[in-house]
């Protein structure tokens, strides 16, 4: 167990040690702390030899110069100067948020960016303004459509926040997959199989193989298969690469650059610029006051926890979860697994830092 101030002190050392500001490491620290304390363990620190194994080859810049190169009252396009995501995706979203300001809603697509850690985190951003926001990003092609052996999609995630007046913020925040890659990073460092429903292996075939992946399998669409809407999860999917790639002017498909997990170091880009993000911040008084929408939100909510349950199971509100973590990571600290820990102070020996 490891308090959450010992790994983000850790982390904003290991990223100013790249080259990062200040700022800038303790922004990304922040993002991937986040997301331990909120139970999402496949996207804190655990990744952070990864980011630094990007750096090692050249695929981040640790001092971007990030820039709007297009823009009108509502949008914009950013482009993030290979700038890791997590400091290119909260200065994203601020442009959404400015434009939403004036004009009731602001929407942004990102280019020539790096993985962004969670959604939720950058949704969130735009929630305490009184605002509705929207993140999403494609990933490397790990996801094979309905019916298709090639990988063409990432996990390509969603997020949604929308703020209430008592109760916390409604966060959905969900991949477009059965299941996001890391969750199969874990149970390949804890030695376990994985369910079935998560991937295929290299000729279509269910498999609970952690490692299939790696073999030339794919991870499957939300739902797994035809039969169970798996062309719904496709399709989810393909809207978050249009809009995070085709859109932004990044790289999509098949051509998204990888993050550094082993054995998907290779970029296979041509098409755009790094990876891409999606961002929207939609004022509520655009649509009607904004207590009073805060207000019904609150009903709304409040009647969801009040549904008749599922003996031993009590209906929750999307981002309930994680809070509850949150809460009591705060408390007793976070758990990181032996493999995680034994990566990071590899990190902390190469660089002079101690966990």
């Amino acid at each position: 167990m490891i308090t959450a101030n010992q790994l983000r002190s850790f982390t904003e050392q290991i990223f100013v040690a790249i080259g990062c500001s200040e700022a800038d490491a303790r922004l990304a620290a922040d993002v991937l702390v986040s997301a331990d304390l909120r139970g999402v363990d496949s996207h804190g620190v655990a990744r952070l030899p990864g980011y630094v194994r990007l750096y090692d080859n050249g695929r981040i810049n640790p001092q971007p110069h990030i820039r709007i190169v297009h823009e009108t009252p509502s949008t914009a396009v950013v482009d993030g100067d290979r700038g890791l995501g997590l400091i290119v995706g909260p200065w994203a979203m601020q442009v959404a948020i400015e434009k939403a300001r004036i004009a009731g809603t602001g929407w942004v697509a990102v280019r020539n960016s790096n993985h962004f850690g969670i959604a939720g985190y950058h949704a969130l951003l735009a929630a305490d303004h009184d605002m509705i926001g929207q993140a999403m990003t494609h990933a490397a092609p790990l996801v094979a459509p309905t019916f298709s052996l090639d990988k063409l999609l990432g996990t390509n995630p969603i997020a949604v926040a929308i703020p209430a007046a008592t109760e916390p913020t409604f966060l959905a925040d969900f991949a477009s997959t059965a299941v996001a890659y890391g969750k199969l990073e874990i149970l390949q460092r804890k030695g376990q199989d994985i369910p079935l429903g998560w991937a295929q292996n290299s000729e279509g075939q269910p498999t609970t193989d952690a490692n299939a992946i790696r073999n030339g399998g794919a991870l499957l669409p939300l739902g797994t298969d035809r039969e169970h809407g798996s062309h719904k999860g496709y399709g989810l999917g393909a809207v978050v690469d249009i809009f995070s790639g085709v859109l932004s002017g990044a790289n999509y498909g098949p051509w998204v650059p990888p993050f550094a997990t082993a054995g998907f170091m290779q970029a296979n880009e041509g098409v755009g610029q790094g990876t891409g993000h999606f961002f929207g911040a939609m004022r509520i008084d655009a649509f009607r006051p904004a207590d009073e929408f805060k207000a019904h939100m609150d009903t709304w909510i409040q009647r969801f926890r009040q549904a008749k349950a599922v003996e031993g199971q009590r209906v929750l509100i999307p981002g309930d979860p994680e809070r509850m973590m949150e809460a009591e990571r705060l408390a007793n600290g976070i758990p990181v697994l032996e493999p995680v820990i034994k990566s990071l102070e590899e990190l902390g020996e190469r660089f002079g830092v101690r966990l």
